[in-house]
């Protein structure tokens, strides 16, 4: 019967080497999350994944806050982040710093995941909606593609905090091989 592993055993980086260690080229931009699980959730799998930072825009919560503590369990404080009052101008100021923009919404002519391959030696900035609204049309249109997670079921949305587990998941994967 397998043993769980303990903490110790799991040969995680200290908070130390986590800042200086090598980041996936990947940008989170949170447009008006208005769960401050969510955000915290965020971090979490930011930090798990190793990504470069998070952009918090417009209605986000930002770090320090209890209720993000509570879901990034200390990731808030190892993940690089920055806020911006308006989605748009977190976008535009990432596009010049050369990021590729994409939008992960149920738009025209998205890209389903699974079908995506993200090239590597690319910058991405993935930007996740608001949990009711969506991503604002606005960004829509100054995103350089979009991306949408297939679904089956009745329900055709996933809380954000789960889309992102499931979009930085399969960059990883494939920018990994």
């Amino acid at each position: 019967m397998p043993r769980k592993l303990l903490n110790a055993e799991l040969n995680r980086l200290t908070p130390q080497a986590y800042v200086h260690a090598p980041k996936l080229p990947i940008v989170l931009v949170l447009d008006n999350i208005r769960s401050q699980h969510n955000i915290g959730a965020a971090f979490r799998t930011a930090d798990a994944f190793c990504i470069e930072q998070i952009c918090l825009c417009g209605i986000c919560a930002v770090p320090p806050s209890a209720e993000i503590h509570k879901a990034a369990l200390g990731a808030e404080d190892t993940v690089a982040w920055r806020y911006f009052s308006e989605t748009v101008e977190a976008v535009q100021r990432l596009h010049q710093e050369g990021y590729t923009l994409l939008i992960m919404e149920q738009v025209e002519e998205a890209y389903r995941l699974d079908q995506f391959v993200p090239q590597k030696g690319t910058k991405y900035a993935l930007v996740f909606g608001n949990e009711v609204r969506g991503v604002q049309q606005e960004v829509v249109d100054l995103g350089d593609g979009s991306i949408e997670i297939p679904q089956f079921g009745v329900k055709h949305s996933l809380n954000v905090s789960v889309s992102i587990g499931v979009v930085l998941w399969d960059f990883w994967v494939k920018l990994s091989r």
